[in-house]
């Protein structure tokens, strides 16, 4: 037999207060009875019933264990990747205090409070490369996405078909076969300039290998001029660049893979929204594994107890005859 709980100091300090108050009663209902030359035997009866169910109080307490049952346990998984625009208009200050920083805020505000047990972190823009790969740490996330900064990639305009297909790399080898069957989920934060080529091709790769993508556009319609040294930057004409909101490649990959399109502009942060929609994706991965445990049996000495405690308080005998 084994025991859930350990007999310590606390166990042994109140069944010896009990020991202590209730001889001393037992002494005085004696030494009463001695007075009135009565013997009083009947309260030896009362004494050993509250002595057991004391006792048997205790050992429910410290919960006896013998014999094995079996237990199921099931864990559930759900992986997000979150794509960052890393590209030189993620700089305008449109959205203050620029959109890069908006960003970083609103993505460590999102780990906080997201039910993903696994995030990772990609960068990109001409290319895209993982910053961090999917981890159960938060913490160590937290400081890879402060660290996040416009030179960690090419200067060149964003891309989108690259961080897609670097996620369908990633998802698809992300551990051993039983992860093909946890919720996978793309985040893209990006003011959605300059997209290129057709994405067609990678989102239904996405999409077959059920990833849910979910895109935020950074930016405002109107636009804003992207900081350079002390000035802003110009065209080769000597124009001040104005860079905008454009949010139809980013609706496009998120409504054809059942994910949807959210917006942090200057006057309104869906970020929120996004977060209740990754949080509400299933947790597709069920992973049942079947132990055995020693079994609790502290209900039997427990209904013991309270049969005894009834029968104490229901059951009145005469000690003495005055």
């Amino acid at each position: 037999m084994t025991w859930y709980l350990p007999f310590t100091f606390m166990e042994s300090f109140f069944f010896l207060l009990f020991v202590v108050l209730y001889g001393g009663y037992l002494f005085r209902i004696k030494r009463l009875a001695h007075q009135f030359s009565q013997k009083a035997n009947a309260i030896w009866v009362k004494a050993i019933i509250r002595s057991l169910y004391m006792a048997l109080l205790v050992v429910a307490l410290l919960g006896p264990s013998f014999g094995a049952m079996t237990k199921e346990i099931r864990t559930n998984g759900k992986d997000v990747y979150l794509a960052v625009d890393l590209s030189q208009s993620m700089h305008a200050v449109d959205v203050p205090p620029s959109r890069l920083e908006k960003v970083k805020l609103e993505l460590l505000d999102f780990i906080k409070n997201s039910n993903a047990d696994r995030i990772g972190l990609i960068g990109f823009s001409s290319e895209a490369f993982v910053i961090s790969p999917l981890t159960y740490d938060h913490s160590a996330l937290e400081l890879y996405i402060q660290s996040l900064r416009t030179s960690l990639a090419p200067p060149d305009a964003a891309q989108l078909s690259p961080v897609l297909e670097l996620a369908l790399q990633k998802f698809r080898g992300s551990g051993d076969n039983r992860d093909t069957e946890r919720s996978k989920i793309l985040v893209v934060f990006s003011d959605g300039e300059t997209f290129g080529e057709n994405l067609r091709g990678p989102t239904l790769a996405l999409q077959n290998q059920g990833v849910h993508i979910y895109s935020m556009g950074v930016g405002s319609y109107a636009g804003g001029k992207i900081p350079e040294g002390r000035r802003y930057k110009q065209d080769r004409d000597g124009k001040t660049v104005i860079t905008r909101l454009e949010p139809d490649g980013l609706k496009q990959i998120a409504r054809r893979t059942s994910g949807d399109y959210f917006e942090i502009n200057p006057n309104l942060s869906e970020m929120p929204r996004l977060l209740s929609a990754v949080n509400a994706v299933k947790s597709e991965f069920r992973q049942t594994k079947v132990v055995e445990v020693a079994a609790n049996k502290y209900l039997y000495p427990l209904l013991v107890a309270l049969f005894l405690i009834a029968l104490d308080v229901l059951w009145t005998l005469q000690v003495l005859r005055i």
